[in-house]
C-alpha cells in the first residue's frame, strides 16, 4: 500500500452552498488524514484542495461528486497539482 502524497484541486458546481458541504468535506478529510482547505466561491461553487495519501484523496474527490444528502452536484472539475506539504485542514 503506497503512502505517496498527492494533491488535487476540486471545484464543485451545483447547489453546494448552504448545505453543509464544506463541513462534511472537513469531517471526512480529518478522518482520512488529508490536509488542505475548502471554501465557498463567489460564483456559488465550492473549491477544495486535498493533500495526502492517494487513496484518501481519491475518496474525498469521489465524495465531492455527490456531497451531503442535501447537495445537488451538477459538475465537478478536478485538477492534479504538485503537493506543497500542507498541514491541517482549513474551512473558509
Amino acid at each position: 500500500m503506497s503512502e505517496q502524497r498527492i494533491r488535487r484541486r476540486v471545484v464543485v458546481h451545483g447547489r453546494v452552498q448552504g448545505v453543509f458541504f464544506r463541513d462534511s468535506v472537513r469531517e471526512r478529510a480529518h478522518a482520512r488524514g488529508v490536509h488542505g482547505r475548502v471554501r465557498n466561491r463567489a460564483d456559488g461553487a465550492v473549491e477544495a484542495v486535498f493533500e495526502g495519501p492517494s487513496e484518501a484523496v481519491d475518496a474525498l474527490v469521489r465524495f465531492c461528486e455527490t456531497g451531503p444528502s442535501s447537495a445537488r452536484v451538477r459538475d465537478v472539475e478536478v485538477a492534479e497539482e504538485t503537493p506543497e506539504g500542507l498541514d491541517g485542514f482549513e474551512v473558509s
